[in-house]
């Protein structure tokens, strides 16, 4: 099975490498750690991790790594003499990691599931053991892990549909690695179920909550005064604002064309427009510039840059990490990716700075969360952009709606608050039978602490 696996995916590496590296070319800042991706680390890394005990922990991207810190700043505590390391896919997760955590935690990307590339990756790493944050199963490395008697953590877990049918249909070859996991976090009964059916062990599974909740309220220190930015843009602080945040192809000009027609009845209704990709900003724009939307990118701005000529109706950001400091301004949001795109983005961001959200008919990837926040009257679900345009018109004009929609999203969100504490622990009864200094729960955290 190995054997037929490694043709396999060498096979479709050398199809797919034109693609991939194109995409991380298009990305930008791909340099950096080119050679990591091969399992090549900096010899200064090797040496950091001697004599050390070690943690290793995946996070593919930008969503993974805000849960990643969460968890690191909980594990910390409880585990005060190891080593932390955190790998994640794209650049944007490399930048996002290097913003949030300190230089005490290393920062490496994952190897390709090369045999040869794993096997190098995990000699220099050696981790006790491993946490995978809603990662991808890549078989040689889960394979090479259990080679070495390293346990293996799934947290958050979640299954998509499409996941589920192409693990359930591919069983013959994932049964075994789902039975080697030590935990598995589960986000909700579903998931849990749908995961015992795919070979973990029953006494592995637990439904701790989701991550997403706790990571919203992560602290971080401010670094965008978007209420200055906006003052510069000619924005007065009681215009209503309009963030789309994540959107996919489709919603940008969507959202533009809702604004350009509402402007009729809330003539300093501004936008704010975020894509999840912010490589898609330039193509953006352009759409955006086709149809007379006075813009501006958002990295042109600065607090000693002049004002732009002219006046503007919309804000184009084309940075990363800085969403949430615009969902804290917005009047309304509409989460993206659940329009013209199917799978929906996160909506616990913005329900924690209590604000009136309205999200489109494919919100699969947030399904039991978006059921929730819509049956508790924390938000508002749309079929069409036709009813899309009539409901946020209707939260624009009704202050005390959206005072209603804000109140109940904090309150789903203080109610699902939680998931991290029940991870940490499902990780450390595990790591309790391995010679590792667990400290009391009660241990008063160190100023070093994140």
């Amino acid at each position: 099975m190995r054997t037929l696996y490694n043709i396999l995916f060498t096979i479709c590496f050398v199809v797919s490498s034109p693609y991939y590296f194109r995409r991380m070319r298009r990305r930008g800042d791909w340099r950096p750690g080119f050679r990591q991706r091969f399992g090549r680390y900096d010899p200064n890394l090797k040496q950091a991790l001697t004599n050390r005990q070690t943690l290793w922990l995946h996070a593919v991207s930008v969503g993974e790594v805000n849960l990643c810190t969460h968890l690191i700043r909980a594990l910390e505590r409880r585990l005060p003499n190891m080593k932390f390391v955190v790998s994640t896919t794209t650049t944007t997760g490399m930048a996002r990691l290097k913003h949030l955590l300190p230089a005490r935690i290393s920062k490496i990307y994952y190897p390709l599931d090369r045999r040869k590339w794993v096997r190098r990756a995990l000699a220099v790493i050696n981790p006790e053991a491993i946490v995978l944050v809603e990662a991808e199963i890549w078989p040689n490395f889960l394979w090479r892990a259990r080679d070495l008697n390293i346990p293996v953590f799934l947290a958050n877990a979640r299954l998509s549909d499409r996941s589920f049918r192409g693990y359930r249909r591919f069983g013959f070859l994932f049964r075994p690695l789902f039975a080697a996991f030590a935990g598995v976090g589960c986000q909700n009964e579903e998931d849990a179920a749908r995961l015992r059916s795919l070979g973990c062990r029953p006494e592995a599974v637990r439904v701790v909550g989701n991550l997403k909740f706790d990571a919203a309220k992560l602290e971080e220190h401010r670094t965008l005064d978007v209420a200055a930015l906006l003052a510069q843009l000619g924005v007065s602080p009681d215009a209503p604002v309009l963030v789309g945040g994540s959107t996919h192809e489709g919603e940008e000009v969507m959202l533009a064309e809702v604004a350009r027609r509402l402007r009729a009845r809330f003539p300093n209704l501004f936008l704010v427009l975020v894509p999840r990709h912010f490589e898609r900003s330039g193509a953006v724009g352009r759409q955006l510039r086709e149809r007379g939307v006075r813009f501006v990118y958002r990295n042109v701005l600065s607090a000693d840059a002049p004002p732009p000529e002219g006046p503007v109706d919309c804000l184009l950001v084309n940075t990363t990490g800085e969403l949430r400091f615009f969902y804290e301004r917005a009047t309304v949001v509409f989460v993206g990716k659940s329009m013209t795109a199917m799978g929906g983005q996160n909506p616990i961001e913005p329900a924690v700075y209590g604000r009136a959200m309205v999200f489109g008919p494919n919100m699969q990837n947030f399904a039991d969360i978006a059921r929730s926040f819509v049956a508790q009257g924390a938000a508002v679900q749309v079929r069409n952009p036709a009813e899309l345009e009539t409901v946020i018109a209707e939260l624009l004009a009704d202050e005390l709606r959206r005072a209603d929609l804000g109140r109940n999203a904090l309150r789903v969100v203080r109610e699902n608050l939680g998931a991290v504490d029940r991870t940490v622990e499902m990780i450390l009864e595990h790591l309790k039978t391995r010679p590792i200094y667990i400290a009391p729960e009660t241990q008063t955290p160190t100023p070093a602490s994140l």
